[in-house]
C-alpha cells in the first residue's frame, strides 16, 4: 500500500465520514451500529479479554498485557485503553497512554520509545465488513470520546502487513516511518537458516570467534536463569551500553530511571505460557578471565517470534573476538533448535542487522488529529518524520544531530528513545 499524506480531519468532516457511509450501504450501517468503542484506565478490568487476545501470532508482544503492566507501574502516564466491542464481545483493544507535551497532548501505544514493532491487539476472527468504515468509524469515535484530553492519537511503528496478515487498520491515513525492522526466518533447521545468508562466510566467522576466546581460555553461552541473575546481567548492560554510547558520543537512551526501572520490572515478570517478556543472554569467559561477561543481549518471545531489545560488548576484552556477532550466532542456533520461526532484530538500520537478515519490514505511523491543536501536531510529526529520514541520508547532519542530542542529555534534558537510536 503506497503513503497516504496526513488527513489534518476537523471533527466535523470526521463525523459526516461515517454519516456518508452509514448512507452507501445496510451492511455498514450494521456495522456502526454494533462496533462500541470504550475507554478505560485500569488495566486490571480488561486483562481477562486483553490476554486472550494477545494470544493471537499477529500480535505485537509490545501490546502484550506483562509489557505494558511493567511500563504503567515504572511510568506517570495516564492510560487510555480504547476497546472495541460487537455484541458484548471485545474484538479489539489499543493499550495507548496520555503524554503531555510543551505544545501538544497525545495518546501513543504505551511505551513506545522502547517498542520495536506495534500492531495493536485484534481478534483472529475480527472480519470488518469494510475496512474504510471502520476507518471512518474509528476516526469518529475517537474524537468524540478522546478530544477532551488529547490533540492527537499516534499509533507508531505499525505495519500494515505482518506475518502474512494485513492489519485492520490499514486503510487509516498513515506516514511511512523513518526506520524499518529487520527478521530472519528461521527455517527447518540451523543449516537451512544460514542457507538464506551467506552460509560460508557465517561460519568462518563463527570458528574464528571461538578460536579467539579458545586462546584466552574458553568461554560459554549463559541464559539467566533466576532473578538475581537476570537482575545482575542487566545492570552490566546498563554498565557496558553508557560506556559504549559516551566512546561513540552518543546519546544514552537508557540512562533516565524510569527506562532502568521498566526493564527491571520486565526481568522480574520471568518466563510466562509461551515466552518470556525480557529473557538475557551472554558470552562469560573461562580461564584467565574467568566469569567476566564480554557480550550481553536482552530478548523478547512471545510464541515463534523473537525480538532482541538491545545488546552489549566489553570492549576492553576479547572485542577482535566479535563477541556480540558471536552471542548472535549461538543465540539464532539455540532458537532454530527450539522451533522458533522469525529471529527480530527490531527496528533501525544498521549493517550488522542487513549482514544477518533477509526480511525488511516497512512500518508506518498512523496519526489522527482530535482537535485543532492537533492538526498542527500531525503536521509537526509528518514534518518531523521526513526530516529524520533525510538526515539519517546525511552521515554529516547525523553526527551532528546525535552530538547535539548528547549535549542537551548532559544538561539534563529529557530524551527517550527506541532501543536503536532513531
Amino acid at each position: 500500500m503506497t503513503d497516504v499524506d496526513f488527513n489534518m480531519m476537523p471533527v466535523n468532516e470526521a463525523r459526516s465520514r461515517v454519516w456518508h457511509a452509514r448512507r452507501e450501504a445496510v451492511r455498514d450501517v450494521v456495522l456502526t451500529r454494533d462496533l462500541r468503542l470504550s475507554v478505560h484506565v485500569s488495566m486490571q478490568a480488561l486483562e481477562a479479554d486483553w490476554r486472550a487476545l494477545e494470544a493471537s501470532p499477529a500480535t505485537s508482544l509490545h501490546q502484550s498485557f506483562d509489557w505494558c503492566a511493567a511500563w504503567a507501574t515504572t511510568h506517570a502516564s495516564q492510560l487510555l485503553l480504547v476497546r472495541g466491542t460487537i455484541d458484548r464481545k471485545t474484538v479489539f483493544i489499543l493499550p495507548l497512554e496520555l503524554v503531555r507535551g510543551r505544545f501538544f497532548r497525545t495518546a501513543r501505544f504505551i511505551g513506545s520509545p522502547h517498542s520495536n514493532i506495534n500492531t495493536g491487539l485484534f481478534a483472529a476472527d475480527f472480519d470488518p465488513l469494510t475496512r474504510e468504515q471502520l476507518a471512518s468509524t474509528l476516526i469518529a469515535e475517537l474524537t468524540t470520546k478522546l478530544s477532551r484530553v488529547a490533540d492527537i492519537v499516534t499509533l507508531e511503528k505499525l505495519p500494515f502487513d505482518w506475518r502474512g496478515v494485513s492489519h485492520p487498520l490499514a486503510s487509516l491515513p498513515a506516514v511511512r516511518n523513518q526506520n524499518s525492522s529487520f527478521q530472519l526466518p528461521l527455517l527447518d533447521s540451523f543449516e537451512a537458516t544460514l542457507a538464506q545468508l551467506n552460509a560460508k562466510r557465517r561460519r568462518k566467522k563463527f570458528r574464528v570467534s571461538e578460536k579467539r576466546l579458545e586462546a584466552l581460555g574458553g568461554y560459554e553461552h549463559v541464559v539467566a536463569t533466576t532473578l538475581d541473575e537476570r537482575r545482575q546481567m542487566l545492570d552490566l548492560f546498563f554498565e557496558q551500553k553508557a560506556i559504549r554510547f559516551k566512546a561513540l558520543g552518543l546519546p544514552n537512551v537508557f540512562q533516565d530511571c524510569e527506562t532502568l526501572a521498566f526493564f527491571h520490572a520486565l526481568a522480574a515478570v520471568g518466563p510466562t505460557g509461551d515466552g518470556q517478556p525480557l529473557e538475557l543472554h551472554a558470552i562469560r569467559l573461562r580461564g584467565k578471565h574467568e566469569g567476566r561477561i564480554v557480550a550481553v543481549a536482552g530478548l523478547s518471545r512471545k510464541g515463534d517470534h523473537v525480538i532482541c531489545q538491545f545488546g552489549s560488548i566489553d570492549d576492553d576484552i576479547a572485542a577482535d573476538a566479535s563477541p556480540g556477532e558471536l552471542l548472535f550466532y549461538l543465540m539464532i542456533r539455540k532458537f532454530n533448535a527450539e522451533g522458533v520461526s522469525l529471529f527480530d532484530f527490531g527496528i533501525g538500520d544498521q549493517a550488522y542487522k542487513r549482514s544477518w537478515c533477509t526480511v525488511e519490514t516497512v512500518q508506518r505511523d498512523i496519526v489522527l488529529p482530535l482537535t485543532l491543536n492537533g492538526r498542527l501536531a500531525a503536521w509537526v510529526h509528518q514534518l518531523a518524520v521526513r526530516l529524520k529520514a533525510e538526515i539519517k541520508k546525511n552521515k554529516r547532519a547525523y553526527a551532528f544531530l546525535q552530538r547535539l542530542r548528547q549535549r542537551r542529555q548532559a544538561t539534563g534534558g529529557a530524551l527517550t528513545g527506541a532501543v536503536d537510536d532513531d
